[in-house]
């Protein structure tokens, strides 16, 4: 693909400065963007002076507000008045996608009850259950499989190598990437006696006495619902409900490895890093921000546009709005005071001894 300066600052929304002609063929780094050459080249990402010391004189770059092209010797640039929005939409124009040739490949097994939409593109070894329904310009990557009467909606990318159980719904442009998993049983299991994990909920800790145990299965009769605008990362796992749908809202983007247990209800726009478990039954609210490893016990409720930092531990409810940190998860500004505190506990200690040793030798004297 190629545009000229002009018209990628058009769609951009953005100002450009310098030879407006110049053909933009790709993006990289300041690092590796040689100057042009025979009026085309790869455009730089320089939105800061930090970086845009690397640029080669007579490239072409992507500045922030502020910033002198003449300063770099650029032949041309693209200011950016919101640098990370304006690289989502240059990277979006530039990106390929997968390499899924257009039509249904001759390997593809494809249930005859199933409905392809019009101009959807079926890679290599794609298995599609009976009823599935897939999208019009829906891409299904290499070696994907998608179960029995699950319904694909319009423009998904499925990368290869993806996992659709049966009886999962969800809307348009759905992204999949490589290794997901959507829809699987979830991990739900009873005894026909009251169990170890009952007795400690009921008794916190006290053990009455330990027993042989045996764990019968709870099947997942439940489907997964997924919103328009999902994405989810590499290897991530979604399990169907017991009874209801898992759902996830419109908007939501899923990292690699996140688990999302049965029944959890995942609301609008929310942001799930990179190891995020959320177990069974949770809800989570619209806008809500997990970062990396945050944990979430069952049957929790959090609360819309609620954020939690890393490595956080939420075993309780979480109100709307508040940002949390820490294990047990608390309020951002009191894990920083338990922080400081916990650093000067050494500190604390020492005087605490010479205070002991101190009084000692009063009481010996006395």
């Amino acid at each position: 693909m190629a545009i000229t300066i002009a018209e990628l600052a058009r769609a951009l929304d953005a100002r450009f400065w310098g030879e407006d002609s110049l053909t933009v063929t790709g993006a990289a780094e300041p690092a590796q963007t040689p100057p042009v050459e025979g009026g085309s080249g790869l455009i730089a990402m320089a939105m800061s002076p930090r970086y845009a010391a690397a640029l080669a004189p007579g490239s072409m770059a992507l500045l922030a507000e502020g910033m002198d092209p003449e300063t770099y010797g650029l032949r041309a640039a693209i200011f950016a008045p919101r640098p990370r929005l304006v690289m989502a939409g240059l990277t979006r124009a530039f990106d390929p996608g997968p390499d899924i040739a257009p039509g249904i490949h001759p390997s593809a097994v494809i249930d005859p009850s199933a409905r392809i939409g019009e101009g959807a593109a079926i890679a290599p070894f794609v298995v599609i259950g009976a009823g599935v329904e897939i999208g019009p310009g829906a891409r299904i990557g290499a070696h994907v499989s998608i179960g029995r009467g699950s319904r694909i909606g319009a423009e998904a990318v499925i990368h290869p190598g993806a996992r659709i159980a049966h009886g999962v719904i969800a809307g348009d442009r759905l992204i999949v990437q490589p290794g997901a998993s959507i829809g699987g049983d979830g991990f739900s299991f009873v005894t026909p006696e009251e169990s170890g994990i009952e007795e400690i909920r009921r008794t916190l800790g006290t053990r009455e006495g330990i027993k042989a145990q045996h764990w019968t299965r709870i099947h997942s009769l439940g489907g997964v619902e997924i919103g328009d605008d999902v994405e989810i990362g590499a290897n991530a796992t979604i399990d169907r409900g017991t009874i209801r749908a898992t759902r996830v809202g419109s908007g939501t983007k899923i990292d690699n490895l996140v688990q999302l247990g049965h029944n959890v209800v995942v609301g609008r726009d929310c942001l799930l890093c990179g190891l995020v478990g959320v177990a069974g039954s949770s809800r989570i609210g619209d806008r809500v921000v997990l970062a990396g490893q945050v944990g979430v016990s069952d049957n929790i409720e959090i609360g819309d546009d609620v954020i939690a930092g890393g490595a956080t531990k939420i075993f309780t409810r979480v109100p709307s709005g508040r940002v949390v940190l820490g294990n047990p998860a608390v309020k951002m500004e009191t894990q920083m005071e338990i922080q400081k505190a916990v650093r000067r506990l050494p500190r604390v200690m020492q005087q605490l001894s010479k205070f002991q040793e101190s009084v000692t030798r009063l009481l010996e004297k006395g």
